[in-house]
């Protein structure tokens, strides 16, 4: 039977992911720490106002965004037939807010349905990077006016680095991207700093061993003439090799440049082709505490019956743990809401990751319907998207390998088979 060169090229693409995810597994055996990002369609803009019109250019700016996080590259703006996915944004939307702000500075917080954009996406060919993503450790040294900071998760007194923090973790946020800043406690190590900027990987990997990451990047930063330069090395996941490297005119284009480039390594490696998005949006449902065939048929048996769920199919079986794949309509939210309605389905979820995020906002899971634009006061027009990390419950560097290649977050329940009512015992 002839082979497609179509059918050659994913063979050759699997071959290498194994070969990488087999490196990874024999040099950091403990240090998988994939998170799921929350909020990843979820987006807050300036407006002019509240008319038809200046909302209107709200939502074709947040789903601009949107599609540019999704796709993992900014040259998602230049594809043909992105206009047309622009101009439909409205129809995107799940949940929208208006904000009118104290200042006169008003916002649009705007919530996007993630099956709608994916598949918006994929009519133009474009990829989908999904919602579970590599976690990076960031070992970043700057160096400024002689003196050398190294780039923590809190501000330590006075912090000259402080606006470099920021900055990085508003763009990482911005793109998508999840990283980590070491805790304050490195914050005095001189050792450390002078191994950072030296681009020591071994050295800096045993100060990493008990903080979660996937990959790890040392970043030094300083003044290059009249330029701002970043270089950078890889350690972990196969990302590996020579320093890299950006210059920009101030730290804030340079920061946009360095996380932009990040973001674009890590998204071609894990976004999805958009011939296998597919008509219809699958879900990994990762079941705990399955004893035999019996829990695995029943299982199966309740989720072939909710009424957004076309297929389910066994995907992969650990010890008590399954792996369902399910096909489904709608948007991942009502699947949840669906499964909820189960009490045998006990939802497992990861430790929260101390990253920068914004707690209890709306995310792409919100059950939120978008309706008429409603008002709400702010006293600050400060950056509040809804985001968050979260650790996978999973634990091993092929579940977080397979969760890399999902579109949608997994789902992870423990099965807890139905107690007996007094009617059955009476039976």
């Amino acid at each position: 039977m002839p082979v497609s060169g179509h059918n050659v090229a994913r063979v050759i693409q699997a071959a290498v992911r194994a070969a990488v995810l087999l490196l990874a597994m024999a040099f950091f055996p403990t240090a998988v720490q994939a998170v799921t990002v929350s909020g990843l369609y979820s987006v807050e803009v300036p407006v002019a106002g509240s008319s038809p019109a200046e909302l209107q250019d709200g939502y074709v700016e947040g789903l601009r965004r949107v599609l540019v996080r999704i796709s993992g590259s900014t040259d998602v703006l230049a594809r043909e037939g992105v206009q047309e996915v622009l101009g439909k944004a409205e129809s995107l939307l799940q949940a929208y807010q208006f904000l009118r702000g104290e200042d006169g500075q008003n916002r649009l917080q705007m919530t996007f349905g993630a099956v709608a954009v994916n598949q918006a996406l994929a009519s133009i060919e474009a990829p989908v990077w999904g919602a579970n993503r590599p976690l990076t450790l960031v070992w970043a040294a700057v160096e400024d006016r002689g003196a050398r900071r190294l780039l923590t998760q809190a501000r330590v007194g006075e912090d000259a680095a402080d606006d470099w923090r920021t900055e990085l973790n508003r763009v990482a946020r911005d793109r998508g991207l999840p990283i980590a800043l070491p805790p304050a406690s490195f914050q005095g190590d001189r050792r450390l700093l002078s191994e950072i900027w030296g681009q020591f990987t071994d050295r800096v990997r045993s100060a990493a061993s008990d903080l979660p990451h996937d990959a790890m990047a040392l970043v030094r930063i300083g003044r290059d003439g009249d330029q701002w330069r970043a270089g950078w090395v890889f350690d972990g996941m196969g990302l590996g090799g020579g320093e890299e490297a950006v210059t920009a005119a101030s730290p804030e284009a340079l920061v946009q440049a360095l996380v932009d480039r990040w973001a674009d390594r890590f998204a071609r490696r894990y976004a999805v082709a958009a011939g296998d998005v597919g008509a219809l949006p699958q879900v990994e449902i990762v079941l705990q505490g399955i004893t035999g065939l019996v829990d695995y048929a029943e299982a199966s048996r309740v989720l072939e019956g909710l009424t957004p769920v076309r297929s389910v199919g066994a995907a992969r079986v650990r010890g008590d743990q399954l792996t369902l794949r399910a096909t489904f309509t709608g948007e991942l939210a009502q699947l949840k809401e669906y499964i909820a309605l189960d009490p045998r389905f006990v939802p497992v979820t990861g430790e929260p990751v101390a990253l920068p995020a914004a707690p209890d906002a709306a995310s792409e899971t919100s059950p939120a319907v978008a309706g008429p634009v409603s008002e709400g006061a702010t006293g600050s027009t400060g950056d509040v998207e809804a985001f968050g990390y979260q650790a996978l419950p999973a634990g091993d560097a092929e579940d977080a390998e397979q969760a890399f290649e999902s579109l949608y977050q997994v789902l992870y329940y423990r099965w807890q088979t139905a107690p007996k009512t007094d009617d059955d015992q009476d039976a």
